[in-house]
């Protein structure tokens, strides 16, 4: 990519989108091309044609997604499925045509079967039963894989793939009804610390096992790829460690300084026991996340810390 190159960030309002429109604004690029869901629906085949062959971008970022936690996938299956296959079937199909240069796809881990071997390497991918609760949406980004690599087979095309383990940063969601597992716990800790509340209720046993990263190391990690990858296999991106729920619970109870008594509650789901990806292919292409995830946690914390949820 050149300074001057013309670079759209699909889904830029979101977590994932943001940070990469921060990394790109940092590193100095500033012929961005940014349009909010409003002004432009990806799930839209006419309007994302015309608007890609109106402005002919350079290069994609596809950060543009539906994206939630374990209730919201497992309750809106079908719109989980439908709203992020035409999404990234339009958005991809639309730089194929229009003669993107490069375009990166940003995936998920939960594309991996649910009793993958850990850490999870790249090519364990359809290889055993997802995980149920958010199949729909694992199907949707395996599909966006696939596509980009179909694309690269029969048309050239300089498409490439990323898979980001669970991510935290500015921008989160903290909606309790749909947002991911730290972001939930922080919200929580930070309310019960607020009001005095004695116990903060968490979903499962706390068993099991996940990795966490800054959104900021994806972004950084998703401009090293765009700069210096061209390879046909897709990439897990993460910080190669876990922690299990009640470690990460407990670290957070230290950040915010609660000082009440954590409950886990054994009647709700777990979801997949562990998912740690194996990220020795993006650290021999000379990339590793710099982000510790105290540190991380800090840097969020002060963020949202006085909000008004």
């Amino acid at each position: 990519m050149e300074k001057q190159s013309k670079i759209y960030v699909a889904g830029h309002n979101g977590m994932v989108g943001s940070a990469i429109v921060r990394k790109l604004q940092k590193e100095g690029f500033t012929n961005l091309v940014l349009r909010s869901s409003k002004e432009l629906d990806l799930r839209n085949q006419q309007a994302t044609a015309a608007f890609f062959e109106e402005e002919k971008p350079d290069y994609v970022f596809v950060a543009a997604a539906k994206v939630g936690g374990i209730i919201a996938n497992n309750t809106y299956r079908a719109q989980f499925l439908y709203e992020n296959l035409m999404i990234q079937n339009n958005t991809i199909h639309s730089a194929y045509v229009n003669g993107v240069k490069k375009l990166l796809f940003l995936g998920s881990s939960c594309i991996y079967p649910k009793y993958a071997e850990q850490p999870i390497k790249e090519d364990y991918l359809l290889t055993g039963i997802l995980e149920p609760t958010n199949e729909p949406y694992a199907i949707a980004k395996i599909a966006g894989l696939k596509m980009c690599e179909a694309y690269r087979s029969q048309y050239g095309c300089n498409f490439i793939s990323v898979m980001p383990t669970n991510l935290y940063g500015p921008n989160d969601n903290y909606d309790l009804q749909n947002s991911h597992v730290l972001p939930a716990l922080l919200r929580k800790m930070i309310t019960a610390k607020q009001n005095n509340d004695p116990v903060v209720d968490i979903w499962g046993t706390g068993k099991p096992l996940r990795e966490f990263l800054h959104v900021d190391d994806l972004a950084a990690a998703c401009y090293f790829l765009m700069q210096n990858y061209d390879g046909t296999d897709w990439l897990n991106i993460g910080v190669g460690e876990d922690i299990s729920i009640k470690d990460l619970a407990t670290l957070i109870k230290e950040v915010v300084g609660y000082e009440g008594e954590l409950k886990f509650n054994t009647d709700k789901p777990d979801g997949t026991p562990r998912k740690l990806l194996d990220v020795s292919k993006l650290h021999a292409l000379g990339w590793k996340a710099s982000i510790g995830l105290r540190e991380g946690i800090e840097q969020v914390y002060e963020e949202v810390v006085n909000r008004e949820w």
